[in-house]
């Protein structure tokens, strides 16, 4: 399969409803997973493996690659679907997800997934594993860039304010982390469990260059990844908001799907609202 690069919106968009599907799909036939905090992320996923990153699914270790981490690794599904849509697996071991000796576990696992850079799910270690990485290359004085995906919630462990302050320290802006703020977690609403208001004016503090978009719009998605390889002498995070369980109108905004599967009747709605011409 040759991957296929563009910056067209329909053709973005359409790869990102494509994942969508393809998350509801997996996690019903696993019975578990979480459903919430991937279909929000799913626009941009499709835009940085489609249209931002270098990167080569038949050469998956390629030295000039960028890399993506995704640091909550719970939200799997969105990194599996679109690794498989680009062709660094078939697309029907997506259905072997959670199972016993599957390529795809519940946590990325960079030993069993081609395209996986980095095993995570202990929450704020991707992040500062990111960090390294970007402080790797620059030693290596290579071009590639590093982005991360962290969620909203995960942002309450201290370990994540370590590495960005880290990250600013050694000036990584190779480093590109985008938050996807959709202002859910396990427990209930961000602000309710630990407010991390002023997001903005927090990272700014911490030496960030700060890039607000909305998660969902696709050209603006773009503009914001493009404005942050511009920037020199700092790490970069796009706080990109986003709605939980987008694209499902019986999910989005609701916290009880942050780590539920679908049943197959729900399952059955779910894939009608996210068919050709749905959300």
């Amino acid at each position: 399969m040759e991957l296929t690069r563009t910056r067209d919106e329909a053709f973005l968009r359409e790869k990102a409803r494509v994942i969508r599907r393809r998350i509801i799909e997996m996690l019903a036939v696993a019975g578990s997973g979480h459903p919430g905090g991937t279909l929000s992320s799913a626009d941009i996923v499709a835009v940085l493996y489609y249209a931002i990153m270098r990167h080569d699914p038949a050469n998956p270790g390629w030295a000039e690659r960028d890399r993506f981490v995704l640091s909550k690794g719970h939200a799997c599904p969105v990194l599996y679907a679109v690794l498989a849509e680009t062709g660094y697996f078939p697309v029907e071991k997506l259905m072997t997800l959670r199972k016993l000796g599957s390529i795809l576990q519940g946590h990325p696992d960079m030993r069993k997934t081609p395209g996986v850079e980095i095993s995570s799910g202990s929450l704020g270690q991707g992040f500062s594993v990111a960090g390294g990485l970007a402080a790797g290359l620059r030693l290596d004085s290579s071009s590639s860039r590093v982005y991360v995906l962290v969620g909203d919630g995960e942002i309450e462990e201290g370990q994540i304010w370590e590495a960005a302050m880290a990250a600013s320290h050694y000036k990584l802006d190779n480093l590109c982390a985008v938050l996807d703020y959709n202002g859910l977690q396990i427990d209930g609403p961000t602000r309710e469990v630990m407010c991390s208001d002023p997001l903005p004016e927090k990272w700014q503090a911490f030496g960030w260059k700060v890039i607000r978009v909305d998660g969902h719009d696709i050209p603006a998605l773009i503009s914001a990844f493009d404005a942050a390889k511009e920037v020199r002498g700092q790490p970069v995070v796009i706080i990109a908001k986003t709605i939980k369980g987008k694209g499902v109108s019986f999910m989005e905004n609701g916290v009880d799907w942050h780590g539920k599967a679908p049943s197959q009747e729900e399952a059955k709605k779910a894939l009608a609202e996210l068919s050709a011409g749905g959300k």
